[in-house]
């Protein structure tokens, strides 16, 4: 009779342990969706038109090694154009923990990665750039606050903004 007792509390015990606050869950918002074009607005990413880069590679600056690879999917929309979408991959260094833009809300985070992009077989061909993601975490969000392209802001969030697919455009 003890034995179920002990078992009808423990499972007594694990239901109400399993309940869950929805308040406490933290929003992740990190997913990055990358255009690349020109000034006159062709799509550079797409290896078919005349003038476009023919590929692309990402490296982590913050790797572990000189070669640290970062998957970036290319992908297209149903307008044809193409993208590159990033969602996490490169490591993360701290910012300062109170920033002018989020003072005392939590702790900045950024990544550095350099895109090379190919336009033929001849690596003097070839064009470096480099992206930099910032991140804010706070105890309800982690999101990207701005994106800087070549160390130029290209994209930024206000920190109650919703979540969403952060659609970075890049004129090159």
């Amino acid at each position: 009779m003890m034995k179920y007792f002990w078992g009808i509390l423990v499972a007594v015990f694990a239901l109400v342990s399993c309940k869950s606050d929805d308040d406490s869950l933290q929003r992740i918002d990190q997913l990055l969706n990358i255009y690349v074009k020109n000034s006159a607005g062709q799509d550079l990413l797409n290896s078919k038109k005349t003038g476009s880069y023919t590929g692309f590679s990402v490296n982590d600056i913050f790797g572990t090694k000189d070669i640290s690879p970062v998957s970036v999917s290319l992908r297209m929309t149903t307008d044809s154009l193409f993208y590159m979408e990033y969602l996490a991959g490169a490591k993360r260094r701290r910012l300062d923990s109170i920033s002018p833009d989020n003072p005392g809300t939590g702790n900045s985070y950024y990544s550095k990665m350099q895109i090379t992009y190919t336009k033929s077989t001849n690596v003097a061909d070839n064009v470096i750039d480099t992206l930099e993601i910032q991140y804010r975490n706070t105890p309800t969000v982690f999101q990207v606050s701005k994106v800087l392209y070549n160390r130029v802001p290209v994209f930024s969030k206000d920190a109650d903004a919703p979540t969403s697919i952060n659609t970075v455009t890049i004129t090159k």
